[in-house]
């Protein structure tokens, strides 16, 4: 392991969590990637992809391979848009009470997240990621 590499360490870091929230909602048949999915969607409201694409910090090609799950479960709403060329996404009913039921279960990983790093280095450490997550990187 390289310790230097940030790139290594984030990864590491985000798989080793990923495994703990994918653990918490697997009950639902779904993965910690879905139920943020469905929590994004549920705070824009009927959205297109680009947007939610943007919001997820995911292109959209990968949003579009991580929504048709949702969608063939009923989870989500793929409707067009109003130009015809544009995708619109939406929680169907069935959807928000998956989210709600995902959301009880992903606060036990959230706790145990907390627990084990600390309530104030859990904030702080969202703080950084939503700072790096928004940093448009440039080789330069």
């Amino acid at each position: 392991m390289d310790p230097i590499c940030n790139c290594l360490s984030l990864r590491q870091a985000t798989r080793r969590v990923t495994q703990l929230y994918d653990q918490a909602v697997a009950p639902l048949g779904l993965r910690a990637t879905q139920v943020s999915l469905l929590r994004v969607i549920d705070r824009l409201g009927t959205t297109t992809l680009n947007p939610l694409a943007e919001a997820m910090v995911m292109d959209r090609a990968t949003l579009g391979h991580n929504v048709r799950p949702l969608q063939a479960r009923g989870l989500v709403r793929l409707a067009v848009g109003k130009d015809r060329r544009s995708r619109e996404v939406s929680l169907t009913r069935k959807g928000r009470a998956t989210l709600a039921e995902g959301w009880k279960l992903w606060r036990k990983a959230q706790n145990a997240f907390e627990r084990e790093l600390g309530a104030d280095t859990a904030a702080a450490l969202r703080g950084l990621l939503h700072r790096v997550s928004a940093t448009e990187f440039a080789l330069q």
